[in-house]
């Protein structure tokens, strides 16, 4: 799991529902997030689920990846703002 040593920063609760849209009317996705060792990576796909555990936020994509919210830096060209 990603940053584990870290807190999460619960990110946009407008930015959150805009996943949970993308998710919803199944829109294929690009997503460019932080990497388990702290570097840019990009991914596609369609978002299949939102989820929280222990209170961190995480999303699933179709091709498996599980991501920690607080990793996301921009889907489809739009940047996260600041924490909800």
């Amino acid at each position: 799991m990603a940053f584990p040593d870290r807190p999460y920063r619960p990110i946009d609760c407008n930015y959150y529902d805009r996943l949970e849209a993308w998710a919803t009317m199944q829109t294929p996705c690009t997503l460019l997030f932080l990497d388990d060792d702290g570097r840019e990576a990009e991914v596609s796909g369609l978002i299949r689920n939102l989820y929280t555990v222990d209170k961190a936020e995480f999303l699933l994509l179709d091709n498996g990846l599980v991501l920690r919210l607080d990793q996301l830096l921009a889907v489809n060209g739009i940047p996260l703002p600041g924490v909800c």
